[in-house]
Order: C-alpha cells, then sequence, then structure tokens
C-alpha cells in the first residue's frame, strides 16, 4: 500500500468525528474549485499544490472528484518545466485521478532530482538530499507505480540530516530538527520498511504543546496543524499511541481552529482557510478518533 493511502485511510476516518459538519467540508473544498479545473491557492490561482489537497479532502470524506480535473493535468504534460514540488504533486493528483493516464516519462522527471549522494534535492545537482525532498519524490513515485531507488542510499542521505538535538534538520550539521523535517524522515523510513532511528518518538512527544497539538520546533511559540496531523501519523507508523488525556488535549485544540466555514484555519494566528489545511484537520481527527 502506497503512503498517500494509509494516509487516506485514517483522513477517512474523520466524518465520524464531525458528523453533520462532514457535509460542510464537501461544500467548502467544492467552493474552491476553479473553472479550468485546478483548485485555488490562496491568490485564487489554480495550483498544483493545492489540487492535491482539495483532491485528497474530497476523497477523505468519500465525495466524487470534479470531472474537469483530468484535463486541466493534461495541460502540464509530463511536468517538463515545473519546479520539484509542483512536478511530485503531479504525480500524485493523476495518482488520485486516473492513475493510468500519468505521462510515462513522470518518474525521470522526479529522478531528475536525485542529489550526490543518493538521496533527493528541491533543486537538480544539488550535493546533499534533505528529507523533505525524498519524502516527496519517494511518495510520487510510489503513486505512479515507479521504481524507487535502493535504500541504502535514500537512508544515508536522511541520516546525514539528523540533528544533534535528536530530530531532523533540512540539511547536514543542524542543530536543531523541526517537527515537519522529523516527520518527512520518519515517513522515508517506513516506506522502505527500516526500523525508526533510536530516539525520534520521543522528540516528536516533546514537541508537544501544553494546549494541545505540536509545535513545528523547540522554539515555536505554539502550536500548527501541519505538524500536528504529521506528528500523530508519523508516531503511528512508530508504533506509538497518545495516551487519552492527549487525545481529548488535542482534539480541544483541533476544535480552536475549526471554521463553520467547512475548514481549517492552520494556527491561532491564521485568518486565512484552505484546502490544505482542511486535509490536515481530517488527518489529525482521523488519528484522534483511533482507540488509545
Amino acid at each position: 500500500m502506497t503512503f498517500r493511502r494509509e494516509m487516506l485511510q485514517v483522513a477517512r476516518l474523520a466524518p465520524k468525528m464531525l458528523g453533520d459538519s462532514a457535509n460542510l467540508v464537501g461544500d467548502f473544498v467544492r467552493s474552491q474549485w476553479n473553472a479550468d479545473g485546478g483548485v485555488r491557492d490562496r491568490a485564487g490561482v489554480s495550483d498544483l499544490y493545492y489540487a492535491v489537497f482539495g483532491l485528497e479532502c474530497l476523497q477523505a470524506i468519500q465525495q466524487p472528484l470534479p470531472a474537469a480535473t483530468a484535463s486541466w493535468l493534461r495541460t502540464f504534460g509530463d511536468g517538463a518545466g515545473l519546479d520539484f514540488v509542483h512536478r511530485c504533486c503531479l504525480a500524485r493528483a493523476w495518482a488520485i485521478v486516473d492513475r493510468a493516464s500519468a505521462p510515462a516519462t513522470l518518474a525521470d522527471g522526479v529522478h531528475a532530482f536525485r542529489s550526490t549522494d543518493g538521496g533527493f534535492a528541491q533543486r537538480p545537482g544539488e550535493t546533499t538530499g534533505n528529507a523533505y525532498a525524498a519524502y516527496l519524490a519517494l511518495g510520487a513515485l510510489q503513486d505512479i507505480a515507479a521504481n524507487l531507488p535502493p535504500a541504502v542510499e535514500v537512508l544515508a542521505s536522511v541520516e546525514a540530516c539528523r540533528s544533534r538535538d535528536g530530530g531532523y534538520a533540512n540539511h547536514p550539521g543542524g542543530a536543531l530538527g523541526t517537527t515537519p523535517t522529523t516527520v518527512a524522515a520518519v515517513f522515508v523510513r517506513h516506506v522502505y520498511e527500516a526500523k525508526p532511528a533510536a530516539g525520534v518518538a520521543d522528540w516528536l512527544d516533546a514537541q508537544r504543546h501544553p494546549h494541545g497539538g505540536f509545535s513545528a520546533n523547540p522554539q515555536a511559540p505554539m502550536p500548527d496543524l501541519l505538524s500536528t496531523a504529521t506528528a500523530l501519523h508519523a508516531l503511528a507508523c512508530m508504533g506509538r499511541s497518545p495516551t487519552a488525556e492527549q487525545v481529548d488535549r488535542d482534539l480541544d485544540y483541533i476544535d480552536t481552529l475549526w471554521t463553520n466555514a467547512g475548514a481549517f484555519h492552520g494556527h491561532w494566528a491564521e485568518d486565512v482557510i484552505d484546502v490544505e489545511y482542511t486535509y490536515y484537520g481530517l488527518l489529525a481527527l482521523g488519528h484522534l478518533s483511533l482507540p488509545t
């Protein structure tokens, strides 16, 4: 099973927590589609990155996907000219809409971002890779059923980014890890069915905020929904479930981010709502619905 499908299975549990409010989510997500078949970013422009989250939201609440999206995806061809992140998003979007229609050369475009150390980087020709790029690349390759690079090469590149505090930074030699990067490292090891690195689960647990949720790094002033949802998933991958008390705090935190528009804010200081953080809200609620 691909990593995307594992996350989708969990996100599909969210409607049980939302009850009738799940219909509000559907209304909001569908409202984010533009006439060309793409999903709008925060500026209102159709964007592949947001399209992935919009599509995954609709899958999570088991509502039909807009038919026009396939035609929009075709306008990108095999992704030539796209940056690394959007090339990976193109692969993921095709996997959701119609994997059989994904261009055959799309995988080659992802492999073009291999770094010299055997991992992946956001720019071609880089000497060192990082966990975030490796996670995106492996997920994209999984999604279109392409071959993955040798595990030993990618894992060595990611482990070189282990930070001195026990998490992962986005470059070698970092002093402090971040929650999203550490989560990405966990996901990469999970893809290759490698055991979690020692101490990583404890490091992630230490990023819990006293009022619920997870912070992006040890110095962040508040938790955020991206860190919360992905940390919960990473901890689940490592076999660590939250306690009943932690679940209650996390649910209270997520409730403070919910809006009657059918979407979630990214954090307490965020006024804008979009499909990205709405997906993370669904993923987090899905995990918090599981037995402790």
